[in-house]
């Protein structure tokens, strides 16, 4: 019996490659080159997530990469941020990820409390909506928090992976288990499902077996850093091939 295969769309996060130009005056790498660089090799769309300091993308980065990629731009941030939601509303990307930061976070460490912020986040998601934009909300594997994200009518739920990364080697049987439980849920209730945080070359690939449907993953640190061995246009190609099932 032939099965359906799915293909997953793969999400290159460029914050890494900004700082890096940050640290040095000048435009050395050269952010927009890298991000079309990365869409000739094969990636499905450039994720940027802008934080209120600009410590890594910019704010005019954001303006430029919409102007010049073909493939999907993703902009993650947190609505809260007045100066997030004016950049949204005027670039307008294909997708806004919600994520709850706080403006000196160092990364992304929580998802939303779908309950608690329900009345918020459903205004936000019908906002964007409304500017032709697709909406996704970064959520812990939660069925609660999945059942909270489907009341908002958000497109898409983004699973913050950082747990399933840190117990991969040791309780993968364990730990994928909520993952997969919440992933299902979601499609239960008509949302698409990506994935994100500390996914890389060795937990990407069980991650897509127990989630075959998973529409998008967003990777950035372990992809540029696997990229200063195997160079970039192969690295990109090694995390497609994990995600062709």
């Amino acid at each position: 019996m032939l099965q359906h295969r799915y293909s997953t769309k793969l999400s290159v996060n460029i914050n890494k490659i900004a700082l890096i130009r940050n640290s040095r005056k000048g435009n050395t790498p050269n952010v927009l080159k890298a991000a079309l660089d990365i869409e000739r090799f094969g990636a499905d769309g450039i994720t940027v997530h802008p934080r209120p300091d600009e410590r890594h993308i910019r704010y005019s980065d954001v303006y430029q990469l919409k102007e010049n990629l073909k493939v999907e731009l993703n902009v993650e941030g947190n609505p809260q941020e007045k100066k997030f939601v004016q950049l949204i509303e005027e670039v307008k990307p294909a997708q806004v990820t919600l994520v709850p930061d706080a403006a000196n976070q160092l990364t992304s460490d929580h998802g939303w409390d779908t309950i608690q912020y329900k009345d918020y986040l459903t205004d936000i998601v019908k906002h964007f909506q409304s500017l032709g934009i697709r909406v996704s909300i970064f959520v812990n594997p939660d069925i609660k928090m999945i059942e909270g994200a489907a009341k908002t009518g958000t497109n898409r739920i983004e699973l913050y992976t950082e747990v399933y990364a840190k117990s991969y080697f040791t309780d993968k049987e364990k730990i994928i288990l909520p993952y997969k439980e919440s992933a299902y849920k979601a499609k239960e209730f008509g949302m698409d499902v990506n994935a994100g945080h500390d996914l890389n070359l060795e937990n990407l690939r069980y991650l897509k077996h127990n989630i075959p449907f998973l529409a998008e993953v967003s990777i950035g640190h372990a992809l540029i850093s696997d990229a200063l061995y195997y160079g970039l246009e192969n690295t990109v190609m090694m995390y497609k091939r994990l995600l062709m099932e």
